[in-house]
């Protein structure tokens, strides 16, 4: 396990204070949070780039805040590779265990062993330069794979790469991690990354966990309106509960009734994902709690999906998300005439 407790950390204006977090052994730990959160200077203060001023960092229950980095075990890679660019692709995997002085042909058949498992054998003695970016990605994983590091530390590997690759790169990293079971801390931007990837999430705030636990809790049950925002449930209200006892309350919102799987009373606030909303142009037969009717107010083309804002009156806008197939089997456009239907366990409430 990874146990990092009461770290506090000053570099420039920034500045962790007690931060805590603990990984398990071999979990797939997903780090989410906007531009300056910390997320890099964390990963690197877990590599011993960065000194802690206070706190302490704990590997399997050993103490390895002041060991240098070539000490703790751990593997990490950057979003810009870093590889030397000359060195050849078998000369960059092996560098690491040139460092630790391991003889050029156990070195070579190290580097000849991880290349095959991801796939890069065929490329051993090219250079950098003339590889593609998936491929340095593969190779950078690998320089840090074939030292058999305890925790592999990945700074948005994924980031720079175009959309067919990032899919291939993401599902042999998943492939990796299972084969191996190598614990991994892995900074993302994409949140298909926490659906592909993610045992666990931590999502950070201002030097700061915002919010940690499963992909569900993190996606289903923020604790915050800035964890609701930052993970994409848009439909975002306050009102007031008033539980049946049964596990269920009504929520006014406005003069607008809602149902929600929870015990909570009094004035709370309500997020709906996008995605959990189903769209009709007459009233569904069906067990869920929620149906509003409403008048489309645009269709907004994102890729694959729409995004479609849905004006329930009363100052109700709720947001959902379709497929273009379902946008135009349902031939919605402004001013279509919809039922908005969701259940009550749909509904996240929360203070």
């Amino acid at each position: 396990m990874l146990e990092i407790s009461d770290l506090t950390l000053s570099l420039g204006e920034f500045r962790f204070t007690d931060l805590s977090v603990s990984v398990a052994d071999g979990e797939y730990c997903i780090i989410l949070g906007p531009t300056g959160a910390g997320k890099t200077i964390l990963l690197e203060t877990i590599a011993g780039i960065h000194r802690p001023d206070k706190g302490r960092i704990l590997l399997d229950g050993t103490d390895i805040t002041d060991a240098p980095p070539e000490r703790r075990g751990i593997g990490m890679v950057y979003q810009d590779y870093m590889l030397f660019p000359h060195m050849t692709v078998r000369e960059n995997i092996g560098f690491g265990l040139r460092q630790r002085g391991i003889s050029g042909e156990n070195r070579d058949a190290a580097a000849e062993s991880i290349a095959e498992t991801l796939g890069i054998a065929h490329l051993l003695d090219r250079y950098p330069a003339t590889l593609s970016g998936g491929e340095q990605q593969r190779t950078a994983i690998a320089r840090a794979l074939v030292l058999r590091p305890r925790v592999l530390l990945l700074d948005e590997p994924l980031s720079a790469l175009d959309t067919v690759t990032r899919e291939r790169l993401r599902r042999e990293i998943k492939e990796i991690h299972t084969r191996t079971g190598v614990m991994i801390l892995h900074i993302t931007h994409h949140f298909e990354d926490i659906y592909a990837l993610a045992d666990r999430v931590v999502v950070m705030k201002d030097g700061a966990v915002a919010q940690e636990g499963t992909p569900e809790t993190i996606l289903r049950r923020p604790a915050s309106d800035f964890i609701a925002h930052f993970t994409g449930m848009e439909n975002l209200f306050s009102g007031t509960a008033s539980p049946d006892g049964t596990g269920t309350a009504e929520i006014a919102v406005g003069p607008v009734k809602l149902f929600a799987a929870t015990d909570l009373s009094g004035p709370v606030r309500v997020g709906i994902r996008p995605e959990d909303l189903i769209l009709s142009t007459s009233p569904l037969d069906s067990s869920a709690r929620n149906s509003l009717p409403g008048i489309v107010a645009g269709v907004a083309e994102n890729g694959i999906y729409a995004k479609i804002p849905v004006d329930c009156g009363n100052g109700i806008i709720v947001t959902a998300a379709l497929t273009r197939q379902s946008v135009e089997r349902l031939k919605l456009c402004s001013g279509t005439e919809v039922w908005v239907t969701f259940k009550a366990t749909a509904v996240h409430v929360f203070r």
